[in-house]
């Protein structure tokens, strides 16, 4: 082993290309919390503590909190394999005068084919089909199919989306490839030019990819659902704080809402007896919208490409404080 150089300790899932690159950087302490038998995330100090005995000066995270107490170790950089680097934190890392790197779009194809799912799941009644099929109730209560089934196709049809960010966008061209029309509305992007209001009013689908903000929590509420076309299709693999989970309970109650799709719940948890489960025409998911191999590989590539830039003295494309590296 080479003492000159860094060591990195690796607790996010890592694969593809850059694995390779990051093992030509740095010595590597490969523990990702994906490899685990039960879910291991670190605190601040359990993840210091670990730098602390590995010796590491370079950590690349995905959901380990990176607190004020890692920086009593002297590390070079934080990288942290998400988009929103929301698990550290960036003013303790800049006081410190670490540089913290992100990926951004990581997963933006990942989330969008999983919105796409989501869509033809809920309306074309795939989940409950599968049921009766594998329980022997393809003709139940005298039915065929073909009767219980049948749905409106997507083409045609105009959907909104909230947020036009990574994701946002990557869902847009597939959604334009079906045929569909596509709105959207994001305050931070030119080309976003409807508003919420005229996604309400307009829209056949609903779909969120808005980041959590003071402006976005509880942003799709009672009244934004009651604007919303009859029999609307509400999709969010965003994050749950983005509505309000009680009246999309009520609005689906009515009928307002057809159906929907959901990959996030507050807490990562549903319990088994939430009135959502009661809709045959809402498919659940247990925030799996990023989880693709694709995903590990582009946030790997992009945390070591940067690392690269970093440790040669040039500026990092994804660095979140630029103002701690050399002018």
């Amino acid at each position: 082993m080479n003492h000159d150089r860094p060591k990195a300790l690796v607790t996010a899932g890592v694969g593809g290309p850059g694995l390779s690159l990051l093992g030509q950087l740095a010595d590597l302490v490969l523990d990702s919390w994906l490899d685990q038998p039960q879910l291991r995330i670190y605190s601040a100090q359990q993840l210091a503590d670990r730098v602390g005995e590995e010796g590491a000066n370079i950590v690349v995270v995905e959901s380990d909190a990176c607190g004020a107490e890692l920086y009593e170790h002297p590390i070079i950089a934080v990288a942290s394999c998400r988009g929103d680097p929301a698990n550290v934190d960036v003013a303790a890392a800049t006081a410190a005068g670490v540089p913290v790197l992100r990926a951004p779009g990581r997963n933006a194809d990942a989330v969008a084919e999983l919105a796409v799912a989501l869509l033809f799941a809920a309306t074309r009644g795939l989940v409950p089909a599968d049921k009766d099929v594998r329980a022997g109730e393809i003709f139940r209560e005298g039915t065929i199919p073909y009767q219980r089934y049948r749905a409106w196709e997507v083409a045609g049809r105009t959907v909104g989306l909230v947020g036009l960010g990574a994701v946002g966008r990557a869902l847009r061209w597939r959604l334009r490839g079906l045929g569909m029309e596509v709105l959207a509305c994001d305050p931070h992007v030119p080309d976003a030019t409807s508003t919420l209001d005229e996604l309400l009013e307009r829209c056949d689908v609903i779909s969120v990819h808005a980041p959590v903000t003071e402006e976005t929590t509880g942003m799709i509420g009672r009244e934004e659902f009651a604007r919303m076309r009859d029999g609307v299709v509400y999709l969010n693999t965003a994050r749950a704080r983005i509505h309000d989970t009680d009246a999309l309970v009520a609005a689906l109650r009515s009928g307002k809402v057809a159906a929907a799709g959901l990959d996030h719940f507050e807490g990562e948890f549903l319990a088994p007896d939430h009135p959502l489960t009661e809709f045959p025409s809402v498919v659940l998911t247990p925030h799996i919208g990023g989880a693709t191999y694709n995903a590990e590989s582009n946030h790997t590539s992009t945390i070591a490409e940067d690392l690269c830039r970093l440790l040669a003295g040039a500026r990092p494309l994804h660095v979140v404080n630029p103002e701690v590296l050399p002018a």
